[in-house]
């Protein structure tokens, strides 16, 4: 499976909504992204078979090491471009809003330029 932005849009969704509320369903991942049930039972099943997630006998989804690697990796871009705008004078709505689209499209030496910039400033 290619990760596109969608893809990684879900994986990081199941990541933050686990870390605010412990745990996440499906619907929770279709409240949280403003996607149909059926949208996300269909890329949940897709995840399960390329091995990105686990769902268990009650619906719990989680993140399997490949897929908390992808999910923790989009998060981290998410929050560094987030702060970067911040720093910028972007208001924190418009920051987080922007990094959103940004994360999915930035090189690896761009961001790592950008950490590496934020952490010396």
């Amino acid at each position: 499976m290619i990760i596109k932005e969608s893809a990684e849009n879900y994986l990081e969704s199941i990541l933050s909504l686990k870390k605010a509320n412990g745990s996440v369903r499906s619907i929770d991942v279709a409240n949280d992204l403003c996607v149909s049930k059926p949208s996300v039972s269909v890329a949940m099943k897709n995840f399960r078979e390329e091995g990105y997630i686990t769902v268990d006998e009650n619906g719990f989804l989680d993140l399997t090491e490949k897929g908390l690697k992808i999910a923790e990796n989009v998060y981290e871009r998410h929050l560094v471009i987030a702060k970067a705008l911040m720093a910028l004078g972007v208001s924190e709505k418009v920051a987080y809003e922007d990094s959103c689209k940004i994360e999915h499209c930035i090189s690896v030496e761009s961001f790592e330029r950008l950490k590496e910039f934020l952490k010396n400033h």
